[in-house]
């Protein structure tokens, strides 16, 4: 009888935890007494914005934070209650995170034992134990996606688009799902195994209820919450929440594809038009993808998810979380060797290895 045979999800969510709070444990230590803290420098970030909202103020007023006010709201307590406290959440979200990889590995009619293992692929894995513990948001966005993925797949139409829409609204890049999720949705009177479970595209791109309703919530939603901000902290809330994400550009912290190129043209006359052709490849790819595979969510998100870092023009470190949360769900349907999933895993992880250390560490950019 195999390891996983013998425990149950909830073992395994007792043992990321502890883990996880070991490595917070850790964390306070290394800050107090290593010249490289541990803690996240935009944890600091947070914390700052959030000491101004307790003060009735701007979290613009902290320069270089460009998130949702949601998050500085929500970390509040960083300041009220114990600078602990964001990276609880942060953690209590990573768990909830592989709690959702496992209901969905379910749902898929897969076997115990196996959707035990994909949520180990996350519980267990140290790149987002260590981003949540060090205090970053990323395992936020994680639960946002996870949970929307779930409430699309269970026709759950209102509350998916609520969930989906904030996730759009924290982080911009779930708006690549938008065109999958309209081709999914079918009408009421859809049945799957009645003759036309594999529907047209034509079929699929025509409007319905469901996608009406879908549209109407998500659109509203996320226009409650851009005007709502907006009216609050003006222009500052629409630059650092949305523009500056379209229009960002980094030759440091970086792991992009178009890295060199951009940084070798970062001061030419032709450097907006680089960065808009950089587009196409993503653009091309996500539609194909969610023409292609709109019957089949997960993949269709993991894909377009990692096209949209693959070939983003930004890549920082956290970004890798954003599909390895979804590939979980994945791996199952996959019909790929262990051998070859090993050797993949271990080429991934040795390359994100060096290229961590030369960067993060060294300070080299090439």
């Amino acid at each position: 009888m195999s390891f996983f045979e013998t425990i149950g999800v909830k073992t395994v969510l007792v043992i990321g935890t502890v883990l996880r709070v070991c490595l917070i444990l850790y964390g306070e230590w290394q800050d107090r007494t290593q010249i490289v803290k541990y803690t996240d420098v935009d944890y600091y970030v947070f914390t700052d914005a959030a000491e101004f909202m307790t003060k009735g103020q701007s979290p613009y007023l902290r320069p270089t934070y460009r998130y949702t006010p949601l998050l500085a709201w929500l970390l509040q307590p960083n300041i009220t209650l114990t600078p602990l406290f964001g990276k609880i959440i942060f953690i209590f979200c990573d768990i909830i995170t592989g709690y959702l990889i496992y209901l969905l590995c379910i749902s898929q009619k897969v076997q115990e034992k196996v959707a035990v293992i994909c949520s180990c692929l996350w519980l267990l894995n140290p790149v987002p134990a260590t981003v949540s513990s060090r205090g970053n948001a990323e395992s936020i966005m994680a639960v946002l996606v996870l949970l929307s993925l779930k409430l699309v797949q269970e026709n759950k139409v209102v509350l998916a688009a609520v969930i989906y829409a904030t996730s759009v609204h924290v982080k911009i890049y779930p708006a690549v799902y938008a065109l999958q999720i309209y081709l999914y949705l079918k009408p009421e009177s859809f049945k799957v195994g009645s003759g036309n479970s594999v529907s047209k595209l034509t079929d699929d791109l025509w409007p319905n209820k469901r996608k009406c309703i879908f549209v109407c919530v998500a659109g509203g939603t996320f226009l409650a919450l851009t005007g709502t901000f907006y009216y609050w902290y003006g222009w500052d809330f629409l630059h650092e929440t949305y523009l500056y994400h379209l229009t960002r550009r980094d030759i440091r912290h970086n792991f992009s594809v178009y890295f060199y190129m951009l940084y070798l043209t970062m001061v030419t006359e032709h450097t907006l038009v680089i960065g808009l052709l950089s587009f196409i490849p993503q653009l091309i790819l996500m539609v194909t993808f969610s023409i292609k595979y709109r019957q089949e969510t997960a993949l269709c998100w993991f894909l377009n998810t990692f096209v949209f870092v693959t070939f983003n023009k930004v890549c920082t470190s956290q970004y890798f979380l954003w599909y390895l949360s979804i590939l979980p769900v994945v791996i199952p349907k996959l019909y790929m060797s262990y051998s070859k999933a090993t050797t993949a895993a271990i080429c991934w992880i040795s390359s994100q290895v060096r290229i961590n250390k030369n960067i993060e560490i060294n300070g080299l950019m090439g």
